[in-house]
């Protein structure tokens, strides 16, 4: 029997419809972004990258709920993260406040960029394991809402970013540091969406809404710091919990005399 001959398992050719069109849309919500930094519309580049973080985000519910799970979707999921939350955001930060600096400027969004790149590729190579309650160093979507809503509230208050270009150098180049650390972030995975929680939860969610449609440059900008901080607090506050802890055993073991 010829190779031609030999029977072979049929493989259905085919993606699950719309999962990867919500993927899409945060792909051109990113590449939107970069065309608006690049004609001058910083607060609209800087929303645009937080709508793609809003599709990024449904995304991997939907498929999920409808059991649309695929390798296609993942691989095409994170190839569109690098776009929005990795090329995106550093282009935005670059044109509104990082080209003045020169060479420093565009290494610092180079530095973030490459760092958002290895932060998804490590991400890559861990799925299939044991899933965690943390994630290990920033998600590139929070760095992204840092860098982001750096350059929304400076526009929104009126703050040109070549004034501001020492300021978003440091802060873009700590995102890009924080997502490549080992320090664990809270992935949320904990919260039941189907189960019962207490009616200050939704107290809570309505809070948060609100202040954010009232003030959205400041509320934003204040929440992906305050997360992105988060990380590196929390491992202080342990580290301190653990050195107490050691100060306090030690004392209790007697010491050798001579």
């Amino acid at each position: 029997m010829s190779e031609q001959d030999t029977p072979t398992k049929q493989q259905h050719r085919g993606i699950y419809l719309l999962p990867n069109a919500i993927t899409t849309c945060a792909l051109f919500a990113g590449f939107y972004a970069i065309v608006a930094a690049m004609k001058g519309y910083f607060d609209i580049a800087a929303m645009a990258i937080f709508i793609a973080m809003v599709a990024d985000t449904l995304d991997g519910r939907v498929a999920r709920l409808t059991k649309t799970q695929s390798a296609f979707g993942a691989q095409y999921d994170s190839l569109s993260d690098m776009v929005s939350f990795g090329v995106a955001p550093a282009l935005v930060a670059y044109n509104w406040g990082l080209s003045d600096l020169g060479k420093l400027g565009w290494l610092a969004a180079f530095f973030y960029t490459a760092t958002a790149a290895m932060r998804l590729a490590r991400f890559n190579t861990q799925l299939g394991q044991a899933a965690t309650p943390f994630f290990i160093g920033l998600p590139s979507p929070a760095a992204a809402g840092v860098v982001a809503g750096t350059v929304w509230l400076g526009h929104d208050i009126g703050v040109h970013g070549q004034q501001l270009d020492i300021i978003v150098a440091l802060l873009t180049v700590a995102a890009g540091a924080l997502m490549v650390s080992n320090f664990q972030y809270e992935s949320f995975k904990r919260i039941d969406l189907r189960g019962r929680v207490p009616f200050i939860s939704l107290f809570i969610v309505l809070l948060v809404l609100v202040s954010i449609a009232v003030d959205p440059p400041k509320i934003l900008f204040v929440i992906f710091l305050i997360f992105a901080l988060s990380g590196p607090l929390l491992a202080l506050y342990h580290w301190s919990w653990t050195h107490k802890l050691y100060k306090a055993l030690s004392s209790r073991i007697p010491k050798k005399t001579k």
